[in-house]
């Protein structure tokens, strides 16, 4: 027997997710092992869908001819093998047939009543439909603009079929024991609903990014050796390119004691997480419909952390510790990180189907093991991957900071740090703060929503995010430069406006997503999509599709005018940045065109500009 009935290209009827309806789609793809077919709407929308969903126009057509002539013509043989059947009662099989003909008409004119009065309620109660709306009834995106911020929680509450089911029931015309058959046979139904659920079968990892294996597998060995060549860079009398570190001996790199301080931090800031302080939170639904409970308390540990700080600095513990033995928590970091992502592989071969990342689930072990397999990767109610997001990493990098901020005094002999360290430590500490105090918007980042934790995010968060963040800092330690006032001034502002289009345009999406009719929203105007989700065309969003992403290059190139133009070395992380975020703004525009389809190649025609307007 063939694997498979359709072939890619052809056209046939797809059954609409959740719904009884179909429409007419096209096969692009076939997946062998997981049985699905990749069809494609008339609106663009992208969908898997199993065999028994779909079925050919052909049999759509039949059907519905049959439908509309057969019936009579079994009537009409019934009747008449009815009467050659008995002969010897025709009056009172006439007799029967009349009165199941007269019962039929007397249902079929209420059924029509009933239907009739109930349109008539309904357009009395929600006004005209128009064909916008029964474009998103069926899962179309509208063609038109709105403004009106009400329509989206209108979509999201109304109810078509339970306000019929409420108009029938109170102005019902049919009799009480024909409502309580129908009352059992729902029950019965809804109890059987509630034992088989829908059953939902993952989908393999097609597209793979970063270079697929053979990228992934050479990112593995050259992301430390970025972060070790600029930290040796660094530590140079002249950080020229063209000049070459020397490698350091092997055994100076590793420090017992160092991995003991780093494992203190980690455990410290996993304490901190674990404290039941800060609201819980509910996070995006799953692939299975469920949703994972977050508590938002990252601030909290920050002022802990703080605290903490304050205390060794009052028992006089020599923070400039770090700055002499960098190198070494740098290597212990990334020790770390490899042992955490060889343990998240392992436990993810055990992880249900249901659980895997959809962009980490191709199959192949290297690919996987850089991307993360196992989308939310918990022991208990311990998440790992949302807590390596903010919390050892982006609090070690602020400690980092004040750490060379400290080294920098004691190494050139000043009693007050220098104007270059005080801005890169402030616009850096602002940065953090605001990530911290914004906590809950990570929950609908790609980070959380589509990557799995693997060594990809492990090794970011516990070794660049605070290692190579914190470059500017280390440099000045080293390279001391002075700037004066009027300059500090110009890049203090240079900061600040890319801290305003960072904050204000990330707040403007998240106030939209959080509650789309609040009055503040109503002058904003978006374009409707299929999933019920409206892609903003106005404000920030309006300007570039990425307005936060051009804030925070804006605010990169700030943490490096500091450090002045003798080495290019400091303006590594905006370069880095700059790179990182073009290739963001690549995989989120791939995976918003097959999530909105048409609505997002409309979006695209009104806001042109990716992240740089007028130019990219």
């Amino acid at each position: 027997m063939p694997s498979r009935k359709f072939a890619d290209g052809e056209v046939v009827m797809g059954r609409w997710p959740g719904s009884v309806l179909y429409y007419e789609v096209q096969v692009t793809s076939y997946d062998d092992v997981a049985h699905l077919y990749t069809v494609k709407y008339k609106d663009g929308t992208e969908l898997a869908l199993k065999e028994s969903d779909i079925r050919s126009q052909s049999s759509f057509k039949h059907r519905k001819s049959q439908s509309s002539s057969s019936s009579p013509s079994r009537r009409s043989s019934s009747r008449s093998r009815s009467r050659s059947r008995s002969p010897g009662r025709p009056a009172k099989g006439r007799r029967r047939s009349a009165s199941q003909s007269r019962e039929h008409k007397d249902d079929k004119k209420k059924t029509i009543q009933e239907t009739s009065l109930a349109l008539l309620v309904l357009v009395l109660f929600a006004g005209k439909p128009s064909e916008n709306n029964t474009k998103r009834y069926n899962g179309e995106p509208e063609s038109t603009e709105k403004n009106d911020t009400s329509c989206i929680m209108l979509e999201q509450k109304l109810k078509p079929d339970l306000e019929i089911k409420r108009v029938l029931e109170q102005y019902s015309l049919r009799s009480r024991k024909d409502d309580k058959k129908k009352e059992e046979i729902y029950s019965e139904k809804k109890t059987f609903m509630a034992v088989k659920p829908i059953e939902k079968v993952p989908t393999k990892t097609k597209e793979l990014e970063f270079g697929g294996r053979i990228g992934t597998f050479m990112l593995i060995f050259f992301l430390p050796a970025t972060v070790f060549y600029l930290l040796l860079m660094c530590k140079q009398d002249d950080p020229s390119l063209l000049n070459f570190p020397p490698l350091p001996v092997l055994e100076s790199l590793w420090d017992g004691r160092v991995f003991g301080v780093f494992l203190l931090w980690f455990f410290l800031q996993a304490v901190f997480y674990l404290l039941p302080i800060g609201k819980v939170v509910e996070g995006l639904p799953l692939s299975n419909g469920r949703k994972l409970q977050y508590r938002i308390n990252g601030f909290y540990a920050f002022i802990l952390t703080a605290a903490a700080i304050g205390v060794l600095l009052y028992l006089q513990v020599e923070l400039h510790y770090l700055y002499d033995h960098f190198m070494q928590f740098a290597v212990s970091a990334a020790a770390f990180s490899l042992a955490l992502s060889i343990y998240l592989y392992v436990r993810s071969l055990k992880a249900p189907e249901e659980e895997l990342a959809p962009g980490g689930n191709s199959g192949y072990f290297i690919y996987d093991f850089f991307t993360g397999h196992e989308l939310n990767p918990r022991i208990g109610s311990f998440d790992l991957k949302y807590f390596c997001e903010l919390r050892p990493g982006l609090i070690g990098w602020v400690v980092i900071n004040l750490a060379m901020l400290l080294a920098e005094m004691k190494i050139h002999n000043l009693s007050v740090p220098s104007l270059s360290m005080i801005l890169v430590n402030s616009f850096q500490l602002l940065y953090v703060v605001d990530a911290l105090w914004n906590e809950e918007a990570i929950l609908t980042t790609m980070d959380i929503t589509h990557d799995g934790f693997g060594f990809m995010l492990a090794f970011g968060d516990l070794v660049w995010v605070p290692f190579v963040y914190s470059l500017q800092a280390f440099y000045l330690v080293g390279h001391p430069i002075t700037i004066t006032w009027p300059v500090a001034a110009a890049i203090t502002a240079l900061n600040c406006v890319g801290y305003y289009i960072f904050r204000s345009a990330n707040s403007q999406k998240n106030n939209f997503r959080r509650n789309p009719a609040d009055p503040k929203l109503a002058n904003l105007k978006f374009i409707p999509t299929a999933t019920g989700k409206g892609l903003l065309v106005t404000g920030w969003w309006g300007f570039v599709r990425h307005p936060n992403y051009l804030g925070d290059i804006i605010m990169a190139l700030a943490w490096s005018l500091p450090c002045g133009f003798n080495h290019i070395l400091p303006y590594f992380y905006v370069i880095y940045f700059i790179c990182l975020l073009v290739h963001r703004e690549a995989r989120d525009e791939h995976h918003c065109k097959q999530k909105y389809g048409l609505a997002w190649e409309r979006y695209c025609q009104r806001v042109p500009y990716r992240i740089f307007p007028y130019i990219y």
